[in-house]
């Protein structure tokens, strides 16, 4: 009977089949991936930190504005890691907010703002400080600068000193009249005079500077009130890179190395009011 189970009894063969490790998918190749971007992004952070100011503000405005339509971006493409700033007639606005932007940090803004005063124009941009009766920028009846003045010249120097444009200062004057010899064409002049050594000290360069002009009371800023204190101020105008270029064309000359005729009548008709010196103010 044990003989007849046995030989009913079914045989079973366990076979094991050895399969492939599961499938992971890609996700290491994810992972490999931002550990490679970081990388790249440090590195670029590590360049950057150690690139000059000018570098830092081309490729920053770059990322601001890929397609080139902004302000403040790029660069004279020399490759020599000291590019200059690039401002076109475009930019001034952008140079406008970022020189208001560091006005605002000075202690003394909050009371002179209504004494500055920044307009883009043709020319450029034009900043003035505006005098008050007291004499917010310039003693009265005098060049002689306040600390007021010392201290936002100083502050506008070293931003326009970053950059390749030509600068116009400008001093302006009311309608009052001086006792003596002395005159509001020497006082607009020694005025417009100060501001330049004092920005020239504070960061602008010796190149930069393309006019220091004195106009007395000729160009007043409000005609129906000739003596009104705000007639008195400094302009200062940063001029548009390819206006500023134009000057060192002015002289062509001839292949005998004589200056061509047309040359002498446009050097001759660019001269603006007369300027004078000596010290004053009102």
């Amino acid at each position: 009977m044990a003989e007849d189970n046995a030989k009913e009894q079914p045989i079973i063969i366990i076979k094991k089949v050895i399969g492939h490790a599961a499938h992971h998918g890609g996700a290491w190749k994810v992972a490999y991936a931002d550990f490679v971007t970081a990388m790249m992004a440090l590195f670029m952070v590590l360049w950057l930190l150690n690139s000059n100011r000018e570098t830092q503000k081309a490729i920053g405005g770059y990322f601001m504005d890929p397609e080139g339509n902004g302000k403040l971006i790029g660069s004279n493409m020399s490759g020599s890691g000291g590019d200059a700033l690039n401002l076109a007639a475009a930019e001034m606005e952008q140079l406008k907010e970022k020189i208001a932007q560091s006005l605002r940090e000075s202690a003394k803004f909050q009371e002179l703002q209504d004494k500055i005063s920044m307009v883009v124009s043709g020319e450029g941009l034009r900043i003035e400080l505006l005098e008050s009766d007291v004499g917010t920028f310039f003693e009265s009846g005098s060049p002689v600068p306040t600390e007021q003045a010392t201290e936002i010249l100083g502050r506008l120097a070293r931003e326009v000193g970053q950059l390749p444009n030509k600068v116009s200062i400008e001093g302006h004057t009311d309608s009052k009249k001086f006792a003596g010899e002395y005159s509001n064409w020497e006082l607009s002049a020694d005025r417009a005079n100060t501001a330049r050594r004092i920005m020239q000290a504070h960061g602008v360069g010796l190149h930069q500077v393309a006019q220091v002009r004195g106009y007395a009371d000729q160009s007043l800023r409000k005609k129906d009130h000739a003596e009104d204190p705000s007639n008195r101020r400094i302009s200062i105008i940063v001029q548009h890179l390819t206006e500023a270029k134009k000057p060192a064309d002015a002289a062509k000359k001839d292949a005998n190395g004589a200056a061509k005729p047309e040359a002498h009548k446009k050097a001759g008709g660019t001269l603006g009011p007369p300027t004078a010196t000596g010290p004053g103010s009102p």
